[in-house]
């Protein structure tokens, strides 16, 4: 009988590399229409705010700053904001505002493509994520699906393609990641 081996790679902030890279907590500096992130967790923790302001300034935090902003209010009717827009938690336009920030992420931040390509032929898991979307913005399934889209979708072009700096060197980020 023969055993079959799954490689698996368990996202974690507190991880090894690159299951630490690929947490929404990293420190993954991107720009999504036209607004400055500091990691995906920022992205996610600004959805819950209507106010704009509130928002983009949510957005540019790092990891456990952001997450401190968590508000539970959007729970109550399922709706969350982009740039002064309502868009319902459970929508296929919420899914794609998220998909897309995700691709923004990878195309600006070199470590987090590098380290998402990495992966290649794993399965990634999230044991510490939420089931429940009416609880959460982003379900461990949905994070999971959405970053083993995203690899499978690049992963020829990630062969061929130079990437470019996207950040001028005048904005302090570190792109420039080596592991």
């Amino acid at each position: 009988m023969e055993t079959i081996v799954i490689k698996t790679t368990d996202i974690c902030a507190k991880g090894s590399h690159p299951e630490d890279i690929l947490s929404n907590l990293c420190g993954n500096d991107f720009r999504f229409d036209e607004v400055s992130c500091g990691c995906m967790e920022g992205f996610l923790q600004s959805l819950k705010y209507q106010d704009t302001e509130i928002q983009r300034k949510i957005c540019g935090m790092k990891g456990t700053e952001a997450r401190l902003h968590s508000i539970s209010d959007w729970q109550k009717d399922q709706t969350v904001w982009w740039k002064g827009r309502a868009i319902n938690r459970q929508s296929s336009e919420y899914n794609q505002l998220v998909r897309n920030a995700y691709i923004a992420m990878y195309l600006w931040c070199g470590r987090f493509r590098n380290a998402l390509m990495s992966t290649v032929g794993k399965q990634l898991q999230y044991d510490s994520g939420r089931n429940d979307s009416h609880k959460t913005l982003l379900t461990d399934q949905e994070f999971c699906m959405i970053l083993t889209d995203l690899r499978e979708e690049r992963k020829d072009e990630y062969k061929r393609v130079l990437y470019p700096r996207m950040w001028p060197n005048w904005c302090g980020v570190e792109e420039d990641y080596i592991f």
